[in-house]
């Protein structure tokens, strides 16, 4: 029996659409979280519901994971596709199982699942628990603990998944003499995708109500939130359509609902007249655009940061934009929470900008919701004589909300302070006025807030954003390079302020974006020039290893 001992620890399970191969890998990762290690585990699959290749990459250690690797030290293929597309990814001593029933003559280590599953009522579905099982055998849990993993995972027709399962295990346990001694880590953090994390970061700054129409990569938090409606009293919604969703969405902010939306790029495409109508109206809405691969349909269920400067540009006319993107799943439940806030405070539409590779992968996250501010407007103290529009030092408006003696008007045409349509000239310009007002007031707090991250205090300045500084990260510390990773937060407003030091300064940028629309804006916002833009445009996040070996070129 051979025995490795590995820091890093990275199980691939492959197969086709409906064999349950995302639920292996969502199994595998809450065994290793239980098992006290950091864990990182990304999904990848096609748009197809079945028959299409899914597989899942799951990488853990003791030590803090940003993102996954694709070198595996254990590939599970339950069809000669994923075993084709895998075995190059198997790292020098590491172990490859393949379906025997359907892959033939290959290198590795063949398991007769196709024949096992067959005595089996979903011979199609179980076969993901084989992957568990040879997991648990090649990790050396014993009998009892598959039980247990099985009971927890797979509840649903345990007493089949359990017989399959051992079968599986007794016949790994025959045929493979290597094994992997993982070590038990300290963290006890539950794992999260980006999805359930600012879905509980917008919840704990006192989200009301949650309105999506199903749009990949954005489609889960809808789930999340009716799945948990009792848990966390959010009222979901699932409209028609997205123009349904976005207008639904500004008429609940009137009586003083607080609400987020989300979507995709062509959905987001369809609610862009009303995130003008909510800047003209003044109503705070959260719209997540979680992103993937464009143009129009694209590439649907993979990952890209092509949207930025959609995002940045939404609406037509002039009123203050709030943009943000988070760079982890833990940045994401804090950064949710704080956009509700400050939508809430100035009265305007935001953008939560995140891409699939945050959307629905999932990583170990300690979050505090205490620390998540309350949400709250100014509001209207008083009696008779309200101006929803009133006109004040710093363009915000005091808020009331119905049951009231007095008219409440809320206006999508320009209109003077009561909310009355308006074309008289001067009105027209003081409600300018007044909407500019408040962006400066804005642009005041948002110098007070923390706008950037930066990791890393002396070495060449690398700029990135979004879920691809999870990717940035997890590659430096592979790669052991010293570096100082800037990643700005917040977008528009863009945080220029706080950037000073590195303007007229050569950097590196590293983003998904074919054209470099990031490294754009910080030209523009900036003038800082990147002496080298490494970009990644396939709809596949950076694998750290490779990135690492990028940058090092570039340095």
């Amino acid at each position: 029996m051979v025995e490795i001992m590995n820091d890093i620890f990275t199980y691939i399970i492959g197969g086709k659409a409906g064999e349950g191969v995302k639920k292996a890998g969502a199994a595998a990762a809450n065994l290793f979280s239980e098992m006290g290690r950091k864990t990182f585990k990304m999904d990848d699959y096609q748009s197809l519901i079945r028959g299409g290749h899914n597989f899942s990459a799951v990488s853990t250690s003791t030590d803090d994971v940003y993102s996954h690797y694709m070198e595996a030290d254990l590939i599970v293929n339950l069809d000669d596709r994923s075993y084709n597309l895998h075995k190059e990814h198997l790292t020098d001593d590491g172990l490859i199982i393949y379906n025997s029933g359907d892959t033939e003559n290959e290198e590795g280590i063949g398991l007769p699942i196709d024949e096992i599953s067959e005595d089996y009522s979903k011979s199609d579905l179980i076969k993901g628990v084989a992957g568990i099982s040879v997991l648990s055998a090649v990790i050396g849990l014993d009998k009892d603990k598959l039980e247990s993993l099985i009971e927890k995972e797979y509840s649903r027709g345990f007493e089949e998944n359990l017989s399959f399962g051992e079968d599986i295990y007794d016949l790994a346990k025959e045929k493979i003499d290597k094994r992997v001694t993982l070590e038990k880590g300290e963290d006890d953090s539950p794992i999260f995708s980006g999805n359930e994390a600012l879905s509980l970061g917008a919840a704990s700054a006192g989200l009301d109500m949650y309105i999506g129409y199903p749009m990949t990569p954005a489609s889960s938090i809808l789930h999340f939130f009716a799945a948990h409606k009792k848990d966390l009293q959010i009222m979901p919604i699932h409209p028609e359509n997205e123009i349904s969703v976005a207008n639904i969405a500004v008429g609940a902010t009137m009586p003083g609902a607080r609400v987020m939306v989300g979507s995709s790029g062509g959905g987001l495409a369809l609610m862009e007249e009303t995130i003008s109508l909510a800047g003209m109206s003044e109503s705070p809405v959260l719209f997540v655009l979680a992103s993937r691969p464009g143009p129009s349909t694209g590439v649907p269920t993979y990952t890209e940061q092509g949207d930025l400067n959609f995002a940045l540009n939404q609406g037509h006319g002039e009123f203050p934009l709030v943009v943000a993107s988070p760079g982890s799943m833990e940045e994401a439940f804090y950064l949710a929470g704080e956009m509700l806030d400050i939508l809430w405070t100035y009265q305007t539409p935001g953008i939560f900008l995140t891409e699939k590779h945050l959307s629905e992968s999932s990583m170990n996250i300690d979050v505090d919701p205490s620390k998540v501010g309350w949400a709250e407007p100014k509001k209207f103290e008083g009696a008779g004589d309200y101006k929803r529009y009133e006109k004040t030092d710093d363009g915000i408006s005091p808020l009331k909300f119905p049951p009231s003696e007095d008219v409440i008007k809320w206006n999508s045409y320009e209109n003077d302070e009561k909310g009355i349509t308006t074309e008289e000239p001067k009105m027209v310009e003081a409600m300018h006025d007044k909407r500019r007002d408040k962006n400066e007031k804005l642009m005041v707090d948002m110098k007070e807030r923390d706008t950037v991250n930066q990791f890393g205090d002396t070495g060449p300045v690398i700029f990135t954003y979004g879920s691809t500084t999870m990717s940035v990260r997890e590659a430096v510390k592979a790669g052991d390079i010293e570096a100082q990773i800037v990643q700005p937060k917040y977008l528009r407003p863009f945080p220029f302020w706080e950037l000073e030091d590195h303007m007229n300064q050569e950097v590196i940028v590293v983003e998904q974006s074919s054209t470099g629309q990031f490294a754009s804006l910080l030209r523009e916002k900036c003038n800082i020039v990147p002496k080298t833009v490494i970009r990644k445009y396939d709809g596949r996040p950076f694998e750290p290893l490779k990135l690492a070996e990028k940058i090092k070129g570039a340095i």
